[in-house]
C-alpha cells in the first residue's frame, strides 16, 4: 500500500488544479453580488486561472529539467495554497481576479511535472496503473468542481470554494516531500524567457481586448489598443520563437499536419464545450433561481457522460484512428452546444440534458486521445514539449472562449444586471450558437487534417491512444 503513496500525492494536486478550472462556475452568481461585479468581471475570474495555465505549462515544462520535477512540484503547491488563501478572503474582484492568475502561476507549476513524478516513481506495470488511475482523476475533476462548488457555496459561502484547497494542499506538501525521489536535474538549457513574456502578453491582451469590446463596443479605444497589442505581441512571438535556441514552442512542430490538427481539437473542445457554463450557472440561478447545489447537480449529466465513455469505453476507443476520435468528437461537441440554443423562457434545467449529454460523449471519447495523439505525432525527445502545448491549446481555448461568448452575450442579451429573462436567453442562445459553430468548424478542420498522411502513420497514433 505504501507504494502507491506518491500516487495520492500527485493526484491530489492534480484535482485540486483541474477542480479549480469549473469549481466557480457555480458560485459565480454569489461572487458577483458580494462582490459588486459583473459579467466582465466573472469572466476575468474564469480567465485570470485559465491564461496563467496556459502561459506557464511550457515554461514550467523546460524549468523541471534544470530545477528538478519534485521541488517544481512542491513550489507550485505551495504557490497554489498561499493564492487559494488570498481568493478566499478577497475583499475586491479585482484582489480575487490576481489570486486566481497567482493560482494559475501554482497550477501550471503542478500540471508541467506530476506526469514526470509519476514517471520517474513507477515502472512497468505499476506506472500503467498509476497513469490510469492520474488520468482518471483528471476526468472526474470537472464534474467534481461543480458539485462540490455547489455544496460549498450553497451551506457555507464561495470563499469555501478556495478555502478548502488548504487542508489538500497542506497533506499534498507533506506527502509528496517525503515520498518522491529527489528529482535528476538534466544538463541546463536556456529559459525562453521573451517567449514566455510574449506569449503571455499576447495571451492577456486579446482576451482583455475581446472582453472589453464585447462591453463597451468594437470602437472602444481600450478594445482597439489591446487587440493590436495582442496581434503585435503573437507576431513577436512567432520571431522570438522562429530564433530562440531553447524555444518554449519550436514552430516547426506546426508543419507536422497531425501535430496542428491536435492543438486545433484541444483548443476547439475547451471553446465548444466548457466555455458557455458560467452563462449556463448564470442562467439557472438568476432567472430559474436554483440554489448553488442544484445548479451543480443540473450541470453534472455532461461530466458524468464524459467519465462514462473515457472510463467504460476508453480500452476500445484506442482503435478509432484520430479522425474520429479527435475530429469527429469536435464536430459532436459542437452539435451538443448546438442542442443548448433549443433552451427557451419557459425552460426549466432539464433543458440542459440532451446538450450535455451529447457534449460528454464527444469529451470523453476525445479526452484520452488528445494528449496521446499529439505526443505521438512527434519525434520522442519532444514529446513532453507536445503534451504541454496540448494542455496549453486547452486552456487557451477555454480562455478565449469565455471572452467570446460573454462578448456575444454582452451584444445580444444586454448589460451585466437585471436583465429580463428573454433577454437573457437571446443572449445565452446566441453565445451557444457560436460555440457550436466553432466546435464544429473545428472539427471538420481537424477531420480534414488527419485525413491527409504525415510521417506518423494512423496505426502509430492509433496505438499510442492506448499508452496514453
Amino acid at each position: 500500500m505504501r507504494k502507491w503513496f506518491p500516487l495520492l500525492a500527485a493526484c491530489l494536486g492534480t484535482l485540486i488544479l483541474l477542480i479549480d478550472v469549473t469549481i466557480v462556475t457555480v458560485a459565480l452568481p454569489d461572487i458577483a453580488a458580494d462582490l459588486e461585479t459583473g459579467l466582465s468581471g466573472l469572466q476575468w475570474v474564469v480567465d485570470g486561472y485559465a491564461l496563467a495555465l496556459a502561459a506557464l505549462l511550457l515554461v514550467f515544462g523546460a524549468l523541471a529539467d534544470r530545477l528538478g520535477a519534485k521541488y517544481l512540484y512542491l513550489t507550485g503547491l505551495a504557490v497554489f495554497a498561499v493564492a487559494s488563501l488570498a481568493c478566499g478572503i478577497a475583499g475586491s474582484v479585482t484582489i480575487l481576479i490576481a489570486a486566481r492568475a497567482i493560482q494559475g502561476l501554482g497550477g501550471a507549476a503542478m500540471f508541467a511535472t506530476t506526469l514526470s513524478l509519476l514517471h520517474a516513481t513507477y515502472t512497468g506495470r505499476d506506472r500503467g496503473i498509476a497513469f490510469g488511475a492520474w488520468g482518471a482523476v483528471a476526468g472526474a475533476a470537472a464534474g467534481l468542481g461543480m458539485v462540490l462548488g455547489g455544496v460549498l457555496t450553497d451551506l457555507l459561502s464561495w470563499r469555501w470554494i478556495f478555502l478548502v484547497n488548504l487542508p489538500i494542499a497542506a497533506v499534498a506538501i507533506i506527502m509528496s516531500a517525503m515520498v518522491f525521489p529527489a528529482s535528476r536535474r538534466q544538463p541546463a538549457r536556456g529559459v525562453d524567457v521573451p517567449g514566455m513574456v510574449a506569449f503571455a502578453i499576447a495571451a492577456t491582451a486579446l482576451v482583455f481586448g475581446i472582453i472589453r469590446g464585447g462591453e463597451h463596443g468594437w470602437t472602444d479605444t481600450v478594445a482597439v489598443l489591446a487587440l493590436l497589442v495582442g496581434v503585435l505581441a503573437t507576431a513577436l512571438f512567432a520571431q522570438i520563437e522562429s530564433r530562440s535556441t531553447a524555444p518554449i514552442f519550436p514552430l516547426a512542430l506546426l508543419r507536422n499536419r497531425f501535430f496542428g490538427a491536435t492543438l486545433i481539437g484541444a483548443a476547439g473542445q475547451t471553446f465548444a464545450g466548457f466555455a458557455s457554463a458560467p452563462l449556463l450557472s448564470l442562467w439557472l440561478q438568476q432567472q430559474l433561481h436554483l440554489s448553488p447545489l442544484r445548479a451543480g447537480l443540473a450541470m453534472l449529466p455532461m461530466a458524468a457522460a464524459a467519465f462514462l465513455v473515457s472510463g467504460v469505453l476508453g480500452r476500445h476507443l484506442h482503435a478509432l484512428a484520430p479522425r474520429w476520435s479527435i475530429g469527429a468528437s469536435l464536430v459532436l461537441i459542437g452539435v451538443g452546444t448546438g442542442l443548448l440554443t433549443l433552451i427557451s423562457v419557459e425552460s426549466s434545467w432539464v433543458a440542459l440534458i440532451p446538450g450535455f449529454l451529447v457534449i460528454g460523449v464527444g469529451v470523453g471519447v476525445s479526452s484520452p486521445a488528445l494528449v496521446a495523439v499529439g505526443m505521438a505525432a512527434v519525434p520522442p525527445q519532444q514529446s513532453g514539449t507536445a503534451a504541454g502545448a496540448v494542455n496549453t491549446a486547452r486552456q487557451l481555448g477555454l480562455a478565449m472562449g469565455v471572452a467570446v461568448l460573454g462578448s456575444v452575450f454582452h451584444r445580444v442579451g444586454g448589460a451585466d444586471h437585471a436583465v429580463d429573462l428573454a433577454s437573457f436567453i437571446d443572449g445565452l442562445n446566441a453565445a451557444c450558437l457560436v460555440a457550436s459553430v466553432v466546435g464544429v468548424v473545428l472539427g471538420l478542420l481537424a477531420f480534414a487534417l488527419f485525413q491527409r498522411r504525415t510521417p506518423a502513420t494512423s496505426t502509430d497514433i492509433s496505438d499510442a491512444v492506448l499508452v496514453g
